[in-house]
């Protein structure tokens, strides 16, 4: 399936992607300490039910016919493709994000709704994209917090704020479409949590993510029990409403107390270990790009 015309002109003339911002790994740790920690990750799955609670968006990906795309068959090539998204949005030169954007959107191409299809959705939909790019901003900046034990001083704060605006604008969200500042953009992400819409068929979808059903059985016993207690502790509480979820006081002061281990931990480690899985991806994308690889 062709990328359409007007998605196809923008790769082609660039004017979305906002100035370029030249901080690589060591750089952007220094500015905003822990931003991009690999312990983050753990919250990633509270991250995709965000952002798939959005009925078009979660359709979308759950009746994808992008086989190699799916987590539920690839799952190391989605987390791989995933985590260099996140990484090459905030650290990547822009020749890097345009030629991620080029790829990504040889996939979305194939992602829209037929006459058949329950919900409609369109992967080039910018306004859909808008909200999974909130999502993530939401995700890194709660994550940090979390486990750095509180929010950034404000003016490195808005300058993440704006750097952040890559996480959309790398594929077609427009510079113009990002709230113009944090008031504006709590209002629009509060919201976006008030017209989630998590029917059963995508709950049961999203509780097979959570419950690690994508892994083989041996990583399920072993993990899938710590995946759902800490997905469900990242997750906003109206979301854990619509995914059924249970959570009592007492598995709030667990994650509480789980948090600052992990945070108390993550601190001591030297920036090299804490950035590993943003390091290691960043290395294999460029690889790829500089060998004429596949990049998704």
């Amino acid at each position: 399936m062709s990328i359409p015309a007007a998605v196809q002109a923008q790769q082609d003339k660039d004017t979305s992607l906002p100035p370029e911002a030249m901080f690589d790994t060591r750089e952007i740790d220094a500015r905003f300490p822990g931003i991009l920690d690999g312990f983050a990750i753990l919250a990633g799955a509270a991250n995709v039910i965000m952002q798939l609670s959005h009925a078009p968006i979660g359709y979308g990906v759950m009746l994808s016919r992008v086989e190699n795309g799916s987590l539920f068959k690839h799952p190391i090539k989605r987390a791989r493709t995933t985590i260099t998204y996140l990484a090459v949005a905030l650290v990547g030169s822009q020749e890097e994000k345009l030629a991620y954007r080029k790829a990504i959107n040889g996939q979305h191409a194939q992602v829209r709704s037929t006459s058949d299809s329950p919900v409609k959705y369109n992967a080039f939909n910018p306004d859909l994209q808008l909200w999974v790019a909130a999502c993530i901003y939401w995700g890194y900046k709660d994550t940090r917090a979390r486990l750095r034990g509180g929010q950034m001083p404000p003016e490195r704060d808005q300058e993440f704020y704006q750097l952040a605006q890559s996480l959309g604008t790398t594929l077609q969200v427009r510079p113009d479409m990002w709230p113009a500042n944090q008031t504006d953009f709590e209002a629009y992400f509060e919201q976006g949590l008030a017209k989630a819409d998590i029917d059963d068929a995508m709950r049961s979808y999203l509780t097979a993510l959570t419950d690690l059903k994508f892994l083989s059985p041996v990583i399920r016993v072993l993990f899938s029990r710590f995946n759902r207690f800490v997905t469900i502790g990242f997750l906003p509480q109206p979301l854990r409403e619509q995914m059924h979820f249970a959570w009592t006081p007492q598995q709030q002061r667990r994650f509480d107390r789980f948090l600052a281990a992990a945070g108390f931990v993550n601190r001591l480690l030297p920036r090299f270990i804490r950035q590993l899985p943003f390091t290691l991806v960043l290395r294999d994308f460029r690889w790829r790009l500089r060998t004429g690889r596949p990049l998704v």
